[in-house]
């Protein structure tokens, strides 16, 4: 099955929405720093349809805060955790999204970073993704 991007976009606006969060508290995340997160949570869920582990090591604090908001995101957008607290806790449903899906979306904001980071400057997918996620 094909990967049809408009079937996936309140998922891939969450994880934006993610980014947007950590490029606009941290003067130092830039799309480098962007690419290297997605990277590393593709390589995570990667191995998990593998039954495996895989915790990324090195990373910069910034990079390191980036990674922990995305793949809460991530986790978020498949049922397994929920997002704010008490009675203001959103949950979704388990079994809404599959691993596979999602591993389809972040090579998806993969491909979208390299096209941004290709165009020039240091936070040129932030300037785009910022004109759709307030």
């Amino acid at each position: 099955m094909a990967f049809v991007e408009e079937d996936y976009l309140p998922v891939l606006q969450n994880l934006e929405f993610a980014y947007v969060t950590c490029y606009k508290n941290n003067a130092r995340m830039n799309d480098h720093a962007a690419l290297f997160v997605v990277e590393q949570l593709i390589k995570s869920y990667h191995a998990e349809t593998q039954g495996r582990t895989y915790s990324p090591a090195g990373l910069q604090p910034h990079e390191q805060e980036a990674f922990d908001s995305v793949k809460a995101m991530c986790e978020f957008n498949l049922g397994r955790q929920a997002l704010g607290y008490g009675a203001d806790a959103v949950n979704i449903p388990e079994g809404q999204l599959t691993v596979e899906e999602l591993l389809a979306c972040l090579k998806r904001i993969k491909k979208s970073i390299e096209f941004w980071q290709k165009r020039g400057g240091r936070r040129q997918y932030f300037e785009f993704i910022s004109g759709f996620i307030k």
